[in-house]
């Protein structure tokens, strides 16, 4: 229905500067929707092209990420606006609109607008001003809620030790270098056994050499392993730590669902009571005004 008193848009923030003319004649183009507590205003993909303003009462905005879970990118409050981005680009809604109370809104669309630049330009600043913070809040909450890699989250913080270390490990750990070493070994043998004619020993039996290099090679590479696996334990906590945010989050979804299904039911409850208060009304209405038949 249309604003019958346009004093009420100055209460928003973005129409107070206007005039009393001004008002009217925003005011004839607006009109108000009532929505009860609980009730979808708008789903993400539905038909936009129009904008809302809460004259009273609170709107969740939220969206859904990639895992299909709800996202509440704001929760909008009298005097703000929603729904903006639909209305500048007219395509489908990019979040969803629930009201968490009973709740009036103002309908803005682009003719109303227009009639608003037209006498206040300095409203269009507000409006992109609104839609700037707005993509800020969901930058952010989409920021947090992105699933964190450990590995990726150490990476970036490792130093050149450990980038040596975890070099070393993975080289150590691939089948080709026990090839590798089978072959160094035996060429060192052979060579060293005086089996190849020409060609003299450097390092004769017991290879002396042979197992001083050896050695150090065990020792430098437990030692990188060992590092290694120190940075996997980190990697490990990271992991637990995640793992322990997302099952705080998941309990606290599943204890907002239990709520919000309270809420449903104490509304449900209400709306039946006052049905049946109603029935009860017209019942004593018609027991105190009976039909008077014809010859009586």
């Amino acid at each position: 229905m249309p604003i019958s008193n346009p004093d009420l848009l100055r209460q928003i923030p973005m129409f107070e500067l206007l005039d009393g003319v001004e008002l009217k004649a925003l005011a004839d183009q607006m009109e108000t929707q009532q929505y009860w507590a609980g009730q979808m205003i708008f789903q993400a993909g539905d038909a936009g092209g129009v904008m809302m303003i809460v004259q009273s009462g609170n709107v969740e905005l939220s969206i859904k990420d990639h895992d299909g879970q709800k996202v509440v990118v704001s929760r909008v409050k009298p005097g703000e606006l929603f729904g903006e981005i639909s209305l500048l680009d007219n395509r489908a809604r990019s979040a969803s609109a629930k009201a968490e109370v009973d709740t009036v809104v103002l309908i803005v669309d682009r003719n109303d607008l227009q009639v608003l630049f037209r006498t206040h330009p300095d409203a269009a600043f507000d409006i992109l001003a609104t839609l700037g913070t707005r993509l800020r809040e969901a930058d952010m909450l989409l920021g947090d809620r992105v699933a964190r890699n450990p590995n990726e989250l150490l990476a970036a913080q490792r130093t050149l030790t450990q980038k040596l270390a975890d070099g070393f490990a993975r080289v150590a750990g691939d089948m080709r270098f026990l090839y590798a070493s089978i072959i160094w070994f035996a060429v060192w043998i052979v060579w060293n056994m005086g089996w190849i004619p020409g060609v003299a020993p450097f390092d004769p039996f017991p290879f002396g050499l042979l197992t001083m290099i050896v050695s150090l090679e065990a020792i430098f590479l437990s030692t990188f392993v060992l590092i290694s696996q120190n940075r996997q334990a980190e990697r490990e906590k990271v992991r637990n730590d995640i793992e322990y945010d997302v099952n705080i989050k998941a309990e606290l979804e599943i204890r907002d669902l239990h709520s919000k299904i309270e809420e449903f039911q104490e509304l449900l409850i209400g709306h039946l009571r006052r049905v049946d208060n109603n029935i009860g009304r017209l019942q004593t209405q018609t027991d105190s005004n009976p039909v008077i038949r014809d010859g009586d």
